[in-house]
């Protein structure tokens, strides 16, 4: 009976393994955690801000389409697929071709 007593060492092996895996686990969802806090913290701190002079971005509205503009530097800044509907713009609304040929340079090919 004293067998009975103390569990086999292929079992105590087995424990051991399933804590080492639970506590991988845990450290592996603490480190995502962690990293979506730090990515989240990084987008507060730079949201909206000029990417050349750090002061506030202000949305402008062309039509359609939303311009970042920065009052301080003048930059001005466009995201994904803005550029490709304010040339649409301006195509359909008859605006010089000089504007289209400029916006025209900067799309992708």
């Amino acid at each position: 009976m004293a067998e009975f007593d103390k569990p086999s060492s292929t079992e105590e092996e087995y424990f051991a393994r399933e804590e080492i895996e639970k506590k991988r686990k845990l450290a592996i969802q603490q480190a995502q955690a962690l990293a979506e806090q730090q990515r989240e913290a990084l987008k507060q701190q730079h949201h909206m801000k000029c990417p050349k002079c750090g002061m506030d971005l202000q949305a402008l509205h062309r039509g359609k389409v939303e311009v970042d503009t920065c009052f301080n530097c003048h930059g001005v800044w466009l995201d994904a697929g803005e550029l490709d509907r304010l040339y649409e713009q301006m195509q359909s609304e008859g605006q010089g071709k000089v504007m289209g040929a400029i916006l025209n340079l900067f799309k992708n090919k």
